[in-house]
């Protein structure tokens, strides 16, 4: 995944022939081909393995706590370290920076196109049939400072790519670089190696072409333009403010941020608007990227209980699909359920958690399928002067006759007891 994304990167981005690609990554020219005609991200397919340093990590840092500079070899020797020593050293040289002395901070200076940073606001507000306010993912260029944010329903990796592509799309290109800290749902920081990207992120850089960016943690310097940001979203949008909802919140965001891009920063010595031209023109430009490609996929069995779960909520599914394969897709606003293609379940996506949305024709679909169920229960009963309805015949006629209103289908065996008991268990 990574050399595939890297590729990818380097053929468009720095515009590299394929030749130059396979000398620098050390691959055949056939693989870096197929790497850019690729149309579909690979599949992970081997998870990483742990390290025999890991168990000693607590004695190194302790180590480290006493003499930042310790040589690896005097490490070894004091925690009794009789494997390979490599490892033990690599291990060192990724520990070591934490205890250092930090160097002091010089002006950064941001080149157009060169990056946007990226972080989540959760603001201080109440919606209405929301127990929490989903967080906002806000996003700023490094050099025009113009800026953008979005409301998304939760921080999973799936909503965080969305979002991520629908403000590139409202930027009209793709910076080179996308700075984040350590959030869960992106990747993880290792100091000294390339972060760990979520499978969805990485999905997404390959697509795009760009860099990703992993802080370590407890670092909002290093984002510090999105962060005076987000004070600034608290301090100038918020006050005197009430929203009806999410999507009332993304609109007055929307046009608040439609002002804020024109109006003179100090800083810069001019407006956002005066530089994003020249921002864009250095970016990345917009991959085609078909719809559906991104976001949140399942594909299961449809049980009797015609409903599909996406991240806490549970959506109602056409009745007449029980037992076939269904292809589950949902962005930030819809949720789309297809079986072979065909449609068979469409709602808009929840904000609140942990709740069942059903469709009424659904409903009304899943009734006449019960009723035609219990007559045919009700028609493969016994039949005769003598004979008695079982009570599973009975349940079924009233369920049938009820028009709507259901009664529940207990164990059974103990009335077809009752109403025709086995005369060889009463002799028993």
């Amino acid at each position: 995944m990574d050399d595939w994304a890297e590729i990818r990167r380097l053929h468009r981005a720095e515009q590299m022939p394929i030749k130059a690609i396979a000398r620098l990554m050390g691959i055949s020219k056939n693989t870096v081909r197929r790497a850019i005609r690729a149309t579909e991200v690979p599949k992970y397919e081997r998870a990483a393995t742990g390290s025999i340093v890991d168990a000693v990590e607590p004695q190194i840092r302790a180590q480290l706590t006493l003499d930042a500079r310790m040589p690896a070899t005097t490490i070894a020797e004091r925690i009794g370290w009789t494997n390979s020593i490599t490892v033990l050293r690599d291990r060192v040289r990724e520990l070591r920076p934490a205890y250092l002395p930090v160097d002091p901070t010089s002006r950064t200076v941001y080149e157009p196109g060169e990056l946007a940073q990226c972080d989540l606001w959760f603001p201080p507000i109440v919606l209405p049939g929301l127990a929490e306010v989903p967080p906002v993912l806000v996003m700023v260029s490094g050099y025009s400072r113009w800026s953008l944010a979005r409301m998304i329903p939760s921080r999973h990796a799936q909503d965080l790519v969305l979002a991520t592509w629908a403000l590139l799309s409202e930027l009209g290109a793709v910076p080179k670089a996308l700075v984040w800290d350590n959030e869960g749902g992106v990747g993880k920081y290792r100091r000294g190696r390339a972060p760990v990207l979520s499978a969805q992120y990485n999905a997404l850089r390959g697509l795009l072409t760009t860099r990703m960016i992993i802080l370590p943690p407890r670092e909002p310097e290093s984002k510090g333009i999105v962060e005076r940001t987000n004070e600034y979203l608290e301090t100038s949008f918020l006050p005197g403010r009430s929203f009806a909802g999410p999507d009332d919140f993304n609109a007055q965001l929307s046009a608040w941020f439609a002002l804020v891009n024109q109006r003179r920063k100090r800083h810069l010595q001019c407006a956002p608007a005066d530089r994003i031209a020249a921002d864009r023109a250095a970016m990345l430009p917009l991959p085609p990227i078909e719809t559906g490609q991104l976001g949140w996929h399942n594909q299961i069995r449809l049980p009797r209980d015609h409903w599909v779960r996406l991240d806490t909520c549970d959506y109602s599914v056409d009745p007449r699909v029980i037992g076939r394969r269904v292809n589950v897709h949902a962005d930030l606003e819809r949720v789309t359920i297809r079986c072979e293609d065909r449609l068979v379940g469409e709602h808009a996506r929840s904000w609140a958690p942990h709740q069942t949305i059903t469709d009424p024709g659904h409903a009304e679909t899943a009734r006449l399928l019960r009723a035609e169920a219990a007559q045919a229960k009700l028609a493969t009963g016994r039949t005769g002067p003598a004979a008695t309805p079982t009570a599973t015949a009975v349940t079924a006629a009233i369920n049938a006759a009820g028009g709507g209103v259901e009664v529940e289908e207990r164990p059974l065996s103990v009335y077809d007891h009752l109403t025709d008991p086995d005369p060889r268990r009463e002799a028993s």
